[in-house]
């Protein structure tokens, strides 16, 4: 991927490649200005009046996780996957709201619940949903600072589910259009993890297949369908589906199990498509807007990978896509911590407290640091996430696993704190 440019006046200036950024450093011309997304910044005036191109900035919004890239005419210069945070939050919220109703069953001094004094925004979202709008949005106008983005690219509609859940439905109580058949396929890939419910295989063609057979009974709903090879599809014909998997109780449950899970994912999409499109025009840049029966068939026309950087680059209008690297940045959502002065056990009394201060010797944690330990018994060089101590000797989360009792004398800051966590991926590894 490329490397973004700043003028010395930290004005936005084409992208250019790393064995350029390389020369550039080499030679004094620049200067790192941050690691994640690595950025330069020019020393020199001479390139004030250089002139730059448009570029546009393409988002394929998900439940878990976004697709970011950044196109230059045909070519794919940048890319990343944005991992969110909102199933943690939601568990959070679950947990806290847990203890405190438990603390109000037991007789002892707490406040009372209060019920008048509630009264939601208009466009109220659930933390967990408004999670991923914020996360989507920073990295927007963060990008906008750092590359000359002339425009952006959403893709809104990801799933339908009213067409999923009623096949029948249109007219007045319809009006969003006919996506059910792409729609539907593509939600069902994804429910089952792109392999065969009956036998498990992949990497193979996978078809439709009602759980319970249509001609006893069975609907179109998306709660009775799954996917299945060929093979196993023609097997149990119209049989009843316990009937067919008698000799296999365990893919039985899992698949009874699986098939009445809620539309969570599709719904957490659905909920925030409108609130991520208005949010995104508060930058000014014009928003164009696809949908995802649009991106998979400009995606599988040009025989490109299912990931969702991908996605993303396929979001909209496209003609033809020039990959220029597929090692797309992963960015993890972590958060900023917690305001809470002290921790509490399963039954929701107070177990440790939290120092008040949380900057250590200079560090915090969050901080991406580098620490090269010269003596004892973990000699090496350690690079990850950082967790501090009050003692001084913190944690640091690498590639390989977790690095306990590193002093801070032999740690360096390569990157602060800013709330994500960086790693690349290569050949199928990730490195960070």
């Amino acid at each position: 991927m490329r490397v973004f440019v700043l003028d010395k006046n930290k004005k936005t200036l084409d992208p250019c490649r790393p064995a350029r950024a390389r020369i550039l450093l080499k030679q004094g011309k620049a200067k790192v200005l941050k690691r994640y997304p690595f950025t330069i910044i020019m020393q020199e005036k001479e390139v004030e009046n250089c002139v730059t191109h448009e570029h546009q900035l393409k988002i394929d919004p998900g439940a878990k996780t976004t697709g970011i890239v950044i196109i230059q005419g045909s070519k794919v210069i940048w890319g990343a996957e944005l991992t969110h945070r909102g199933f943690q939050i939601r568990e959070a919220l679950t947990s806290r709201r847990q203890l405190r109703r438990s603390r109000r069953n037991r007789k002892t001094r707490y406040r009372q619940p209060r019920f008048l004094n509630r009264k939601r925004s208009e466009g109220w979202l659930a933390p967990s949903l408004m999670s991923r709008v914020d996360n989507i949005l920073t990295w927007t106008k963060k990008l906008i600072r750092l590359c000359p983005i002339k425009g952006i690219s959403q893709e809104l509609v990801r799933f339908d589910t009213q067409k999923m859940e009623n096949p029948e439905i249109s007219g007045v109580e319809y009006q969003q259009g006919t996506l059910y058949g792409y729609e539907i396929r593509e939600y069902l890939l994804e429910k089952w993890n792109r392999k065969c419910a009956y036998c498990g295989v992949d990497d193979i063609p996978l078809e439709i297949e009602h759980i319970k057979p249509k001609s006893k009974g069975g609907s179109d709903r998306v709660s009775n369908l799954t996917i299945a090879c060929k093979k196993c599809n023609k097997a149990k014909g119209s049989q009843d589906i316990e009937n067919f998997l008698s000799g296999k109780p365990n893919v039985l449950k899992q698949i009874l199990s699986q098939s009445k899970k809620p539309l969570a994912n599709a719904a957490a999409v659905n909920s925030t498509r409108w609130k991520l499109y208005n949010s995104l025009k508060s930058t000014g840049l014009p928003i164009e807007t696809g949908s995802g029966g649009l991106t998979k068939y400009n995606r599988c026309r040009q025989n490109l990978p299912k990931t969702h950087w991908l996605d993303a680059a396929n979001v909209g209008k496209v003609d033809h896509l020039y990959i220029e690297s597929y090692q797309p940045l992963l960015i993890t959502a972590k958060g900023h911590g917690t305001r809470q002065m002290c921790r509490t056990n399963k039954f929701g009394f107070p177990t440790r407290y939290v120092p008040r201060y949380k900057e250590v010797k200079g560090f915090q944690t969050g901080d991406i640091v580098k620490a090269i330990v010269t003596k004892g018994k973990k000699i090496g060089t350690y690079t990850g996430r950082v967790a501090t101590r009050q003692t001084g000797s913190f944690n640091i989360s690498t590639k390989s696993g977790l690095v306990q009792g590193i002093s801070h004398k032999y740690c360096s800051i390569i990157h602060r704190k800013d709330g994500y966590s960086y790693s690349f991926v290569l050949q199928g590894m990730q490195w960070p």
